[in-house]
């Protein structure tokens, strides 16, 4: 597949920040990607102004149960946020460039620091349906990075440093928070399939053997793309199934979603209790 050009790149990135800079005049910091199932952080937002992603040129558009699709624009904790309500998948067919763009426009914009979100699997045994993690260090075994052609000098160096992509600072004040607010939150490694299909008991016990306690679908690629271009990143995943291989049952959306909702609450006042101390 031919890749685009950097300028190609920067032709898509103007347009659609012209787009979004004629849909508001707010200038946010941070910005918050809301995993599958955890939509409802959006209800904590002080909203000024809602953009669909329909609406913004050359940007992807949600096709997943629950991702809205639409840029919040608001306040939180007295911070100002974009949130995206709605996320891109790699299994969805969209390259990890396409995956990586709406945070490349939205840096353009302004933001510095990325809070993101997502819903997983949990494989150490010592997590639990509906516990929340603090992501210290991911593994990306999507066969891709968003990274692979030509390089924006720009936007951040050809072979960036990889060796703390989740800012500790913002680990500790995660960590901070949860212990204040009687949080039950794990600490742990979270590691990045295509899908769309959950993993089989022997992938499970592959994955728990390399040094992962978490599995989705999600993240990396925005993570990677924010490290490139030096922004500050803290991550935090819902562990919505139990994925013990010996004790393995099956699961569907359904149950992902009704275990995303009964945990999203801690999540978000961990990320409320978050931006009120940075």
């Amino acid at each position: 597949m031919q890749r685009e050009t950097v300028e190609e790149f920067r032709k898509k990135r103007k347009e659609a920040l012209s787009f979004i800079q004629g849909a508001t005049d707010e200038k946010p910091n941070y910005l918050i990607i809301l995993g599958t199932g955890l939509g409802k952080l959006a209800d904590a937002i002080d909203i000024v102004d809602s953009v669909s992603y329909d609406d913004i040129p050359h940007f992807p558009v949600s096709t997943v149960e629950s991702h809205a699709g639409r840029l919040l624009f608001g306040s939180l904790s007295g911070k100002k946020v974009v949130a995206m309500q709605g996320r891109f998948h790699y299994y969805e067919g969209y390259s990890m460039q396409e995956i990586a763009f709406p945070l490349r426009v939205l840096h353009a914009l302004g933001t510095e620091t990325l809070l993101v979100s997502n819903a997983c699997g949990g494989m150490n045994p010592n997590f639990s349906r509906g516990e929340i993690m603090l992501i210290n260090d991911h593994i990306n075994m999507l066969g891709d990075n968003p990274l692979i052609g030509p390089n924006d000098d720009e936007l951040g160096p050809r072979f960036p440093d990889m060796s703390d992509p989740y800012t500790e600072r913002l680990r500790n004040v995660a960590e901070e928070v949860a212990l204040e607010k009687s949080i039950k939150m794990h600490e742990g490694v979270y590691l990045a399939l295509s899908g769309p299909t959950m993993e089989t008991k022997a992938e499970y016990r592959f994955l728990r053997n390399i040094g992962a306690d978490v599995v989705g679908m999600s993240t990396v690629p925005e993570v990677i793309s924010a490290v490139h271009m030096g922004m500050d990143v803290l991550g935090i995943s819902v562990i919505t199934d139990e994925c013990f291989p010996d004790a393995l049952e099956p699961v569907d959306i359904e149950d992902v979603l009704e275990a995303a909702g009964e945990a999203e609450p801690k999540m978000t006042e961990v990320i409320i209790g978050v931006l009120e101390k940075l």
